[in-house]
């Protein structure tokens, strides 16, 4: 679908987004309104969006759901959610304003009289409200229900219009592997056109995330030394300090793999790797993202390439914690992981002998996500060795969360009579730099999807080549079976991950 008249990309735009990103009238439904997502992420966004002025006059909300709710009852638990989670000031101007487009649809997802309603509904709001047909919907549900939910859409007939624009939102997961992430992909796409179709990454919404193209791509500094005769390797950590408490039932049979690395990290590995797009616009991006995908491989040698592990129970920050096999609702023998890491080779030209490390883990060390540059130790004939002795390698570090920013590790004399060198870090904080407030990720891709602007939000094809990565891991740890290494709270994960990669004399990063 081509974009607004005087639409740019925000990518490019240097200008005020209030300007620029103003959507067409609309109405979002929003299935699984009453999950933690929508009451904790999605409401609150919404919210949020309409107090900084980014929504259209007319903006409508449907919730769709089981609750027998009337209108009243629908704005109070939209209220709750706001009042408690939103990042900006709670206007009562704002929120009356908002709350005029609030409707709700009670009703299962096989039932054909409860769709019709919807369909009612969303053409009154044409009329009242003047949202002209154009409808986005938003599917924080189980992947399990999107076939009942999609083709009631179809049948009630609001999926399709030739005059306006339907979309549909689909959070992660993607499936469980490739094979069903295809079969995913072909219910989604029988009812809505695949650029209609927006899968949420979280991640891709997150500012530090979208600052890797500005850092590589607006500064000739980093470029000319990104790849392999300068970067030694690179490693992507996504951490929590948590275990799975209260999902249990959901993350068992998931694990940190699934849950986490085929979809966030090896998002940043793409972005990370990737060659220079010809623009910003959706299709370029996602060229050289899908481009480094295919040629991303795991070794030969998946005992050697990979490590998994769960934690146990112990002392973690003072107090006493459970492990993974006695959180409620785990199978006492479950080999799903907590803990995973894996090596990837890239056969292309730029990366060839760099591996990247991605490692995905709970009950770690401490809440952290970011990127880390490993370049290659420089020649140090000019110094002799008790002089550099405690320096590591230089490192870029792209912090995603939390204390959003970049830092570089180098070499500095200490001061002194002597030529004694040790690492030093220069820092850039998000939170120190601007005085802008950074939009919460699901502000921006909710924006976009209502937008139509496709550029943060995976394809098909990027989660197929995703999981044809992974399939291979998650196969051979299958085939493996019995018992998992168990590793402590509030370490950094098992030993066999820091053996990963004492094979070729590096070291995981304590961040």
């Amino acid at each position: 679908m081509s974009a607004p008249a005087g639409w740019t990309n925000p990518l490019r735009d240097t200008t005020d987004l209030r300007l620029t990103r103003i959507p067409e009238p609309n109405a979002l439904v929003l299935f699984g309104v009453t999950g933690d997502l929508a009451q904790k992420k999605l409401l609150p966004a919404i919210y949020d969006l309409a107090n900084r002025g980014l929504l259209p006059p007319g903006f409508s909300l449907v919730g769709y759901g089981r609750r027998d709710w009337d209108a009243d009852a629908f704005r109070e638990v939209v209220e709750g959610a706001v009042r408690k989670h939103a990042r900006t000031p709670f206007r009562e101007d704002v929120f009356a304003q908002l709350a005029e487009g609030f409707r709700f649809v009670r009703g299962d997802f096989d039932d054909d009289d409860a769709f019709d309603r919807l369909a009612e509904t969303l053409h009154e709001l044409d009329g009242a409200r003047g949202t002209m047909g154009n409808y986005a919907f938003y599917l924080s549900i189980p992947p399990g229900q999107f076939p009942v939910v999609t083709q009631q859409l179809k049948r009630s007939g609001v999926a399709t219009s030739d005059s306006s624009w339907r979309r549909v939102v689909i959070e992660k997961p993607f499936g469980h592997d490739l094979q069903s992430a295809r079969e995913l992909a072909t219910v989604v796409d029988s009812v809505f056109p695949p650029d209609s179709v927006f899968r949420i990454d979280h991640y891709l919404g997150k500012e530090t995330v979208q600052n890797i193209l500005a850092l590589r791509f607006a500064n000739n500094l980093w470029e000319p030394i990104w790849n392999a005769n300068y970067i030694d390797h690179v490693q992507i950590t996504m951490a929590e300090d948590i275990g799975v408490g209260g999902r249990a039932g959901y993350y068992d049979g998931i694990g940190a793999a699934r849950d986490v690395i085929q979809n966030h990290l090896l998002q940043l590995f793409a972005l990370t790797a990737m060659e220079e797009p010809v623009s910003f616009d959706a299709v370029d991006l996602r060229t050289e993202k899908e481009k480094v995908l295919s040629a991303a491989r795991i070794p030969g040698d998946l005992d050697a390439s990979t490590a998994r592990g769960q934690y146990e129970g112990g002392w973690q920050g003072g107090e006493q914690v459970t492990g993974f096999l006695d959180e409620d609702g785990m199978a006492p023998d479950s080999g799903t992981e907590t803990y995973a890491a894996i090596t990837l080779e890239v056969d292309n030209r730029r990366w060839s002998g760099v591996p990247f490390y991605l490692r995905a883990g709970k009950r770690l060390g401490r809440r952290v996500t970011e990127i880390a540059i490993v370049f290659k130790r420089a020649s140090q004939y000019l110094f002799p060795d008790t002089a550099t002795q405690s320096m590591g390698e230089n490192a870029l570090v792209i912090r995603v969360q939390p204390d959003e920013g970049t830092s570089i590790r180098f070499g500095s004399k200490v001061p002194g009579p002597g030529m004694h060198v040790r690492d030093v870090t220069m820092d850039f904080g998000y939170g120190h730099a601007f005085t802008e407030e950074s939009p919460e990720a699901y502000e921006r891709l909710i924006l976009d999807v209502l937008l139509g602007d496709p550029p943060l939000f995976p394809q098909a094809r990027e989660v197929e080549l995703s999981w044809a990565i992974l399939d291979p891991v998650e196969d051979h740890w299958a085939a493996t079976g019995g018992p998992l290494e168990q590793y402590p709270p509030g370490s950094w994960g098992p030993a066999s991950a820091d053996a990963m990669l004492r094979r070729t004399d590096r070291h995981w990063r304590r961040p």
